[in-house]
């Protein structure tokens, strides 16, 4: 005993080292009992996930109060010393703490959500995770066509909520606009073309529309930005080749494909039914008379 004292007396900035090192173990080791505890005990996937975040983040709270309190009341000798450490640590770790700041500005502004639809550093996919270092994605895109899920699951760096731009598709109003063209071809009824786009746009985007229009609303009243069309809007354009149809619509984010395949299929199962009055175009090379080849030597 009498020589752990007399090694104390000789190496303070060791033991007092030593010392924080056992304080800030012993912390981390309370706040992963804390999360192991809740992670069995609560049965609700949505409380567990946001009782387990809200426990990380008291715990980096606490261990940043402890450590001022600890280095300004105890260890007055080794203020410089200390302020080179940190320098040196934060100029090593700053990704590190850029990420962690990321976290507590995520959670705290509300940038985006598990469960939420983003697009960040050019990658686009489901928010499945938010940690204190990194953000984990379901991928969606890439090789996949439309907005399926690739498969892949990425993490990217949460210091990337302060390096670029964050799409969101589902905060606030959870519906985006789409479109796509249908070529007409000359001389079909025009009139009956309009009808039956119009009608197969109302039958399937009713619904949509309808949700659209109150939540449409109050983002107009949150922020600074001009009232939209959220109906459906057909716009015609003459082209040298066809009468090309424009349909633009409003649907929930995550019902883009299917919700354009019901839109193509009942299009084209109503055009099948005029008998010819309304054709869609196509770019194919159509050879109306072969001319007449004489044999002159005969």
């Amino acid at each position: 005993m009498e020589t752990i004292k007399q090694w104390i007396i000789e190496n303070p900035t060791l033991f007092g080292v030593l010392r924080y090192t056992l304080l800030i173990a012993f912390v981390l080791f309370i706040i992963q009992l804390i999360r192991r505890f809740l992670r069995k005990q609560v049965t609700d996937s949505a409380v567990r996930y946001k009782s387990q975040k809200g426990i990380e983040i008291l715990g980096y709270i606490v261990l940043v109060i402890l450590s001022f309190s600890y280095f300004t009341g105890n260890i007055k000798d080794f203020t410089l010393a200390i302020g080179l450490f940190s320098a040196g640590i934060a100029f090593t770790l700053q990704e590190l703490i850029l990420s962690i700041a990321g976290s507590l500005y995520i959670f705290i502004v509300k940038v985006y959500k598990p469960g939420d639809r983003i697009e960040i550093n050019g990658i686009k996919g489901d928010v499945i995770d938010v940690d204190s270092i990194y953000t984990t994605m379901m991928e969606i895109g890439q090789w996949v066509s439309s907005d399926n899920y690739s498969g892949r699951i990425v993490k990217l760096s949460n210091a990337f909520v302060f390096k670029g731009p964050i799409y969101n598709y589902s905060r606030d109003f959870p519906f985006i606009w789409d479109e796509f063209n249908i070529p007409v071809r000359y001389g079909s009824d025009m009139e009956l073309a309009k009808s039956i786009v119009i009608k197969i746009a109302s039958e399937t985007l009713s619904e949509y529309t309808t949700n659209s229009k109150s939540q449409w609303y109050d983002v107009v009243n949150k922020y600074y930005i001009e009232d939209a069309q959220v109906n459906s809007t057909l716009a015609i354009t003459l082209t040298d080749n066809w009468i090309q149809f424009n349909l633009r619509y409003i649907v929930d984010y995550k019902k883009r494909r299917s919700t354009k395949h019901l839109l193509n299929d009942g299009i084209r199962e109503a055009v099948d039914k005029t008998d010819g009055k309304v054709k869609i175009a196509s770019s194919t090379l159509e050879l109306i008379k072969i001319p007449e080849l004489k044999d002159k030597l005969s």
